[in-house]
């Protein structure tokens, strides 16, 4: 079973690249973030042609998740549910669904902008209402995969420059820890599972600078998976080549592949 998961940055701008992907990629189930879509925009009528369902979670200009299925799509959620104080309401950040025997979720988690400021404090919050999510809905026995633009780089080595980000977001101790709490309940980063020693693979490059070119990275795109999908997992790979090109979104798309199971 392959899965994928790509922040496009504009599925408007982006949607000639997301077909050329599907293409060639082969994945069972894609993650998208940053759709910047509403609902009556989303393309469900050309995924569907490419063999595809599609369930969108969008807000028009900003944010949007999606996620496409040649598996099947049922049990939808959209974000935390009812009765959830979400720091972020209303921004499409999370959308889930059982796809084949799998639960996936794709999320746009908040950038937070500036530490100390108000938008890094809800970010925050905003992982503490995921985690609760999780452990509400899901147990660690559970196939389930969490994929999207985490927007934390989990080590200093997921980085180009641990000092190039000294007192900036995606690297502080609070947010790694967000992630970890995911982990300590009963998921691992399935990238590292499969590449535990390499260093300097990178998911995400700023549009400036040239920084794709000269590889100044980070890799904040996961795939966090409960043990029943981690220990089947057999390879993983972040698409480069969907980096380069016409009109790039400035993430690339992580895969991974795991074997079925049953």
């Amino acid at each position: 079973m392959r899965l994928a998961t790509w922040n496009v940055n504009s599925l408007k701008a982006r949607l000639p690249r997301v077909e050329e992907f599907l293409g060639y990629a082969d994945v069972d189930v894609l993650c998208l973030q940053e759709t910047k879509l509403s609902e009556k925009s989303f393309p469900h009528l050309t995924f569907r042609e490419l063999g595809y369902e599609s369930v969108h979670h969008g807000q028009g200009q900003w944010n949007g998740v999606a996620i496409l299925s040649r598996i099947g799509l049922e049990e939808v959620h959209y974000g935390f549910g009812a009765g959830v104080d979400d720091p972020y309401e209303g921004d499409a950040r999370l959308v889930a669904a059982r796809c084949g025997d799998v639960a996936v979720a794709s999320v746009y988690v908040p950038n937070g902008r500036a530490v100390g400021t108000d938008h890094y404090e809800r970010k925050l919050a905003w992982f503490e209402c995921l985690a609760h999510w999780v452990a509400d809905v899901f147990t660690p026995e559970d196939a389930l995969a969490i994929m999207g633009d985490f927007n934390v780089a989990p080590e200093d080595r997921d980085v180009w420059d641990p000092a190039a980000f000294a007192d900036s977001t995606h690297v502080t101790p609070a947010e790694r820890a967000a992630v970890q709490r995911l982990r300590d309940w009963g998921m691992r980063d399935a990238f590292r599972v499969v590449h535990p020693d390499d260093d300097r693979l990178y998911t995400y490059w700023d549009y400036r600078a040239g920084d794709f070119h000269q590889h100044r990275g980070m890799r904040i795109d996961l795939a966090l998976v409960t043990e029943p999908v981690a220990t089947r997992l057999t390879w993983a790979v972040v698409d480069r080549n969907a980096r380069k090109g016409s009109q790039p979104s400035d993430h690339a798309p992580l895969i991974i592949d795991f074997s079925p199971l049953h």
